[in-house]
């Protein structure tokens, strides 16, 4: 009798490797793998890798008798440092870790190898292969693939020599991935991977990612809700601004990779768009989609960051009207451009970076005030709480995971809203 796999994932990081993940399991489990453990590393910042590394130590001794696998981004850009870790079994890279075959190069197969990394130069990688799934375990939104890798070259970012250069999923495979979903009863659909609005340049036509939303709409009409994740706005193009103004299943809810709200500081990120760029865009959207809530991604500290640079990303979120944000503190990562600038101390960005975070939560109190006395239909997540159209949080009692209910605001906390279903 076979023994039934016992396969742990931990996933970090971004909600691309959400999606990996999944592939990870289902591909460790076709190998023929028993006991083992997943861990899908992420390398946005030193503090991701510094926990990845933590996580394996505590799996390892609370699980002595599992293989540990290593994969993600920090193990593709730095596959030495985990394997020269006793805890570690196996080292796979991007690549590598979404086909069965990688998951054999272990002992328990028959390979005495003793080279334990299986990492490709990942910027030889053309083509991205449309990992389909079934669903993510434990999830009532699902997450569809339609593009990894960056072409550009931000100087903090080490994501790219993660990733490779863009690659997009063709458009059909996408559309019969979120028909797949909808036949398994997801009834909201996440399109995501690394630089979604570069979607479709190396593809026959090169489509854009507006086209990609508007057929998916179009040929999937039992999906109910479809949102996006993390755009960057300079690249929206005029058929992604229609469907938002004209597509009421394109939920109202939009994360901007901003970074900061300086122009001198965005120059020296290397980034694309000027501060006034993103204003523009998000009263342009909001003249077509009144209830659009924007997120922001914004870094606190970046190396020569003065105090009015610092206070022009503080003030973009009210020029903005932004409702949910990511904070993250500076951190130098080896080999980016930005790691060789003159650095701000530590307990300057981190001070810095806590008033971001006030200014946020600030937002985020003004967001949730102004929907009380609203009524939304709310996809319920677990028992006991769900997501507006808008991806606020709403505490309710007594609905089913995975339905969406109408829902009237009575009153919020300060990270939540409360409602009743009506």
């Amino acid at each position: 009798m076979s023994k039934v796999p016992n396969i742990d994932v931990l996933t970090f990081g971004c909600r691309l490797n959400t999606v990996e993940s999944q592939v990870m399991k289902r591909e460790a489990i076709a190998a023929g793998l028993t006991d083992a453990i997943l861990i899908n590393t992420c390398a946005v910042t030193s503090e991701a890798v510094r926990q990845a590394r933590q996580a394996i130590r505590r799996a390892k001794r609370d699980h002595p008798d599992k293989t540990v696998i290593v994969s993600g981004c920090a193990a593709q850009t730095d596959p030495d440092m985990f394997a020269n870790m006793d805890e570690v079994s196996l080292v796979l890279g991007n690549e590598e870790k979404l086909v069965a075959a990688s998951y054999r190069m272990l002992p328990q197969f028959g390979v005495n190898d003793t080279e334990k990394t299986r990492v490709n130069d990942i910027m030889s990688v053309r083509e991205t292969a449309p990992h389909l799934i079934e669903g993510i375990e434990g999830r009532t939104r699902a997450f569809v693939q339609v593009q990894t890798g960056c072409d550009h070259r931000c100087t903090f970012c080490i994501i790219p020599y993660g990733r490779g250069n863009s690659r997009s999923v063709p458009m059909g495979a996408v559309v019969d991935q979120v028909r797949r979903l909808t036949e398994n009863d997801y009834r909201e659909v996440v399109i995501t991977g690394v630089d979604i609005t570069s979607y479709g340049a190396d593809l026959p036509g090169a489509p854009k990612l507006g086209a990609l939303v508007q057929a998916v709409l179009k040929h999937v009409p039992e999906l109910e809700r479809l949102r996006l994740s993390s755009i960057d706005s300079i690249e929206v193009d005029p058929e992604l601004m229609a469907a938002i103004a004209q597509e009421e299943r394109l939920m109202p809810h939009l994360h901007l990779s901003l970074q900061s709200g300086d122009d001198m500081i965005l120059k020296r990120m290397k980034r694309r768009h000027l501060r006034q760029d993103t204003i523009d865009f998000c009263d342009q959207v909001r003249a077509l989609r009144p209830d659009m809530a924007f997120g922001a991604d914004i870094i606190a500290g970046f190396p020569t960051e003065t105090e009015e640079m610092f206070e022009n990303s503080l003030s973009i979120v009210e020029a903005c009207d932004l409702t949910h944000l990511h904070i993250f503190p500076f951190s130098p990562r080896p080999g980016t451009p930005a790691a060789r600038m003159p650095q701000l101390d530590r307990s300057l960005i981190k001070e810095r970076a806590g008033r971001l975070r006030e200014k946020g939560d600030q937002a985020l109190q003004k967001h949730l005030k102004s929907e009380i006395g609203s009524t939304h239909q709310v996809l319920i997540e677990k028992p006991g709480l769900g997501r507006t159209e808008q991806f606020t949080q709403v505490e309710l009692e007594g609905e089913t995971a995975g339905d969406i209910v109408p829902v009237y605001i009575k009153d919020c906390s300060h990270r939540h809203l409360f409602g009743e279903a009506v």
